[in-house]
């Protein structure tokens, strides 16, 4: 991989932000970490072919700045990768506090697409640049505690959605890796099983559990980068679930056939 290609990994402190950033490293990537809190990744400063940058997601002022700093260094982005996300506040809708709610909705869907929204005009202008977003549980069926976490994950699906119609020079897809062990379960364990309900004990039995790996996720989402927007465009795929190892060929082949498939649709019922 020639080392002109130039990703943002939002959330870099995040144990999939981190890990996908190492293997875009690895792979000769130019790599620009974003987070609002750096000290979890100081043990990378220095490291050839990687910049860290602190930005506010919520702050417009310092996602301004950000975009400032990048396109005074001449910053072309070919992919931007988003790990941001909290499960918090946990717990049965009506017994928590709407501000943490409203709150942790923003993290998880409004934020990160404010840095996205002004890191646009420094992508790379002669090809057709990556978007990938994390989808994650509840998506499909309830979530229960977890209301906020479930409700911004598909709104960003559904954004996924409208990048690829509106926008032609953008590969948008969102990548949900299925259990994945990283420190996002400690808000789980947190909130214990009074707030948590089953999902307390769910995740102490996943903990057991070697779940999908870094490497996995990374193989996932350079798939979906292979295949392009005819294939991956406003897809929402399942690392875990889904036909994409050894080519994906006949995944490819049905996804490029059926523009609803792997979109969020009301089905109709005869």
């Amino acid at each position: 991989m020639p080392s002109s290609q130039t990703a943002i990994v939002l959330g870099i402190t995040a144990d999939i932000g981190r890990g996908l950033a190492e293997r875009l490293l690895r792979d000769g990537w130019r790599v620009i970490g974003i987070s609002r809190a750096l000290d979890r990744v100081d043990d990378l400063r220095g490291t050839p072919n990687l910049e860290l940058h602190r930005c506010d997601a919520a702050s417009a002022d310092s996602v301004e700045s950000l975009a400032a700093t990048l396109r005074d260094g001449r910053v072309a982005w070919d992919l931007l990768l988003s790990s941001v996300g909290t499960m918090e506040p946990i717990g049965a809708f009506f017994e928590l506090d709407f501000e943490a709610w409203a709150r942790s909705v923003d993290v998880n869907f409004t934020d990160q697409l404010r840095i996205l929204h002004a890191l646009w005009p420094l992508r790379r202008l002669d090809k057709i640049v990556d978007i990938m977003l994390m989808a994650g549980g509840g998506t499909n069926n309830p979530f229960r505690n977890y209301s906020a976490y479930c409700v911004s994950k598909i709104a960003l699906i559904k954004m996924c959605e409208l990048i690829d119609d509106e926008t032609p020079d953008a590969n948008a897809f969102i990548i949900g890796p299925g259990y994945t062990k990283t420190r996002i379960h400690e808000e789980t364990l947190r909130a214990g099983a009074a707030s948590a309900g089953d999902g307390y004990y769910k995740t102490l039995a996943l903990l057991e559990k070697q779940g999908t790996t870094i490497d996995e996720i990374y193989d996932h989402m350079r798939w979906c980068m292979a295949q392009g927007r005819k294939v991956a465009g406003g897809r929402n795929f399942s690392t875990v679930h889904d036909a994409w190892r050894d080519g994906g060929l006949k995944l490819a082949n049905a996804l490029a056939a059926d523009q609803n498939a792997f979109r969020l649709r009301r089905r109709q019922v005869s």
